[in-house]
């Protein structure tokens, strides 16, 4: 079943397939890549058919139970695993922007965030974790994730049952349905774009500093490849300088020599 291919997934799966798919968005960190939100504006839609494949008020009950009882382990993870879960591989390609979105909003509405986190994709899922490991008490959370969870689980499943018989709306529901995906796809892919190449930056400005040091390790083994001869440049020129020394020294006894044997005679 592939969750992208929305009506696929529906007759396919059923409600079963729905509930498990928004309960790993919400509950498991690899879940931000699914399009929740159309997902349940289509099950909406496919209720208000002449033979749907559940019952509205079934999937009423049911996906926002799934989407509480999501949360609940997003919540467990946070507060088991602590802050390091959001330093794995996983949250490298999900990428700093909205982990530091979900931390803003954190800072700014405090538990309202887990109310107002269920209506933005990938927030939604991270917001369970961010709270287990912030220190929010359960009961707080719990209260404000099953108010969520119903507004936003059955919300859009009735806003799709309703406007699902909208004839504009019926005759592009596919269009609809692949302009949601994108609000997920694409800001994953502009995220993950943008961090290859910060990446790539990073690995040239380390091999322009490896360049730079190998030039200037050169230059001083050249330097110090000089200094022996300049040495025994040295040394040849104070050994000249020793014998004219001792040359003016020698000549200087001969004539005290000559002067004794005058005053002799």
């Amino acid at each position: 079943m592939n969750p992208f291919d929305i009506d696929a997934f529906l007759t396919t799966g059923g409600l079963v397939g729905l509930c498990v798919l928004i309960f790993i968005e919400t509950g498991l960190l690899i879940g931000f890549v699914f399009p929740g939100d159309s997902i349940l504006f289509t099950a909406g839609v496919f209720a208000a058919q002449p033979e749907p494949f559940a019952p509205l008020w079934l999937l009423c009950v049911a996906v926002p139970l799934a989407a509480i009882l999501g949360d609940q382990c997003g919540f467990l993870i946070g507060r088991r695993l602590g802050r390091g879960v959001l330093e794995g591989r996983l949250m490298r390609t999900i990428g700093p922007t909205y982990v530091e979105r979900t931390h803003r909003f954190f800072d700014r509405f405090g538990p309202l965030t887990v109310f107002f986190g269920r209506f933005i994709g990938i927030v939604r899922t991270l917001t369970p974790v961010v709270a287990g490991f912030s220190g929010m008490r359960h009961s707080v959370f719990t209260f404000f994730s099953v108010l969520g969870s119903i507004v936003w689980a059955a919300g859009i499943i009735v806003l799709g049952y309703f406007l699902g018989s909208v004839p504009i709306i019926r005759d592009h529901l596919e269009l609809i349905i692949v302009a949601s995906v994108l609000t997920v796809v694409v800001p994953t892919l502009i995220e993950g774009t943008r961090r290859w190449r910060a990446l790539r930056r990073l690995k040239a400005a380390d091999a322009t500093a490896t360049d730079g040091a190998q030039v200037g390790s050169s230059r001083v083994g050249a330097a110090g490849a000089d200094s022996p001869q300049g040495g025994r440049a040295e040394s040849d020129d104070a050994q000249v300088g020793d014998s004219a020394l001792s040359t003016e020294v020698d000549s200087a006894e001969v004539d005290s020599a000559e002067v004794d044997s005058a005053e002799g005679r």
